[in-house]
């Protein structure tokens, strides 16, 4: 068995974990970073960057079969087909581009590359192995805990064959004819939306009274509109008790028992911080629900060990976890810094897209303020009209004495790339009238939030 020793250990390579180990080598700081799957964790594997790449072959297979049948835009072309292996594949490349593009940014940055699995020995030693044994012992003068998360199963649908987590149904053979979705949250709906579109009949169960239960309902409203226009079965306050001989079991709220045809099951009820499995029994480390705790400086309990991302707690985001990674390495580095964001944007990457930053009206006011908000339809901007989607609109939320934003909302096709504007809106302590006095380029989706501003001021121009 190999023996090491480094200043800072970081165990997980995900968005948050790789991106900590970057930035210490950046800084000059002897870096190891162990994991046991591939470089890139869930996000760049089998989470945020496959599921995107399918959801975009997805919507360019709808797209063609569109013009196939009606003859839009005065296009005309022949039914497609699709060869989901072949997608898969393509899938695959995206992933291996990034995956291997992290792979130099950390030998770039002299960090060194342990392959295996972690398990404390205690709060200064880290021991490595694999099915063949133990290959390193590593002694560290910091440590990080960057071990993400995994997806929840259901005790009466466990994942096999045919019941599917994300990451399974991101790399199918072949296109289910009927694919089940628990769970209508962003997974489920990413997903469950990208296969309606790709050919498979859709239905999707969910135990609240509405899908996306988390945000509000005048933003998940274009959503499940699309739903219903892709023909997905919704069924609502419905709860999944079991499958057999492909129909999955499920009853509705007043105790009536039904079945739906399900070739396949995708589960997407949620992740769970993975909290186990690392040696945390050896160590004295506070919690937090499931979750590890950690100070404003992503500090657990135990001098010298920190941990970033899902581990830590909502929001399960990769941009989190990247921020928190950055900012333990610097203050491993000596510099001064706690955790200081205004805000952290979330995107549902459903057809239409949502964004959301901040806090919503109803936020807003539980939390006490007395707010403007003001709510712009994309119906009246031009660049959505061009490229003939109108459902959606942006919505921004302020305060009403200093006309501070507080919130920006969004839901539209390819809203997603606003995000940016509306964090960093927020993060610059922007009012209104600085948003109103910005030029906004035409024709763009992005005057919708000057547009939105304006409205809140009383002088919208285009509605």
């Amino acid at each position: 068995m190999e023996h090491l020793s480094c200043k800072f250990l970081v165990i997980g390579a995900g968005p948050g974990g790789y991106v900590a180990a970057i930035r210490a080598g950046q800084l000059g700081i002897d870096t190891i970073i162990v994991d046991a799957g591939k470089l890139g964790g869930t996000c760049l594997n089998v989470g945020c960057i496959p599921s995107k790449a399918l959801i975009h072959a997805a919507d360019a297979f709808e797209e063609a079969t569109r013009f196939a049948s009606q003859n839009a835009l005065g296009i005309s072309a022949q039914a497609p087909n699709i060869d989901l292996g072949a997608t898969v594949a393509w899938k695959d490349g995206v992933v291996k581009k990034l995956t291997t593009g992290v792979r130099g940014l950390l030998k770039k940055a002299k960090v060194r590359i342990v392959q295996g699995r972690a398990h404390f020995v205690d709060g200064k030693t880290v021991r490595v192995s694999n099915e063949n044994g133990d290959l390193a012992e590593i002694k560290a003068g910091a440590i990080c805990i960057a071990t993400g998360s995994e997806p929840t199963p259901l005790a009466n649908l466990p994942f096999g064959d045919d019941v599917l987590s994300s990451t399974e149904a991101l790399s199918l053979p072949d296109i289910p004819n009927s694919l089940a979705v628990i769970g209508a949250g962003y997974i489920g709906l990413e997903l469950g939306m990208a296969y309606a579109k790709l050919g498979a009949n859709v239905t999707i169960l969910e135990m609240a009274d509405r899908v996306l239960p988390l945000y509000d309902a005048e933003l998940t409203k274009p959503v499940a509109d699309r739903l219903n226009a892709l023909g997905i079965e919704l069924q609502l306050v419905t709860k999944a008790t079991g499958h057999a001989d492909g129909q999955l079991r499920a009853e509705t709220e007043d105790g009536g028992k039904t079945e739906f045809r399900a070739d396949k099951i995708l589960v997407t009820v949620g992740r769970a911080p993975v909290t186990d499995g690392w040696g945390r029994e050896n160590l004295v480390l506070g919690m937090d629900g499931p979750f590890l705790k950690i100070d404003n400086q992503c500090r657990t309990e135990m001098t010298g060990i920190y941990a970033i991302g899902d581990v830590t707690g909502e929001p399960m985001l990769a941009h989190r976890a990247m921020a928190q990674g950055e900012m333990v390495a610097e203050i491993i580095a000596g510099e001064k810094r706690s955790w200081d964001k205004r805000v952290i944007p979330a995107i549902c990457f459903t057809d239409p897209e949502i964004v959301s930053a901040g806090l919503s009206p109803e936020a807003a006011i539980a939390d006490g303020h007395d707010i403007i908000s003001a709510k712009f339809p994309l119906a009246a901007n031009g660049r959505s009209l061009s490229v003939e989607r109108t459902d959606g609109f942006v919505r921004i939320v302020a305060r009403k004495d200093n006309h501070l934003i507080l919130g920006v909302q969004a839901v539209g096709k390819g809203c997603a790339e606003l995000s940016a504007s509306f964090g960093l809106a927020i993060e610059m302590g922007a009012r209104l009238e600085d948003i109103a006095a910005t030029i906004h380029a035409h024709p763009t989706q992005g005057e919708a939030l000057q547009e939105s501003a304006l409205l809140a001021l009383g002088h919208a121009l285009h509605i």
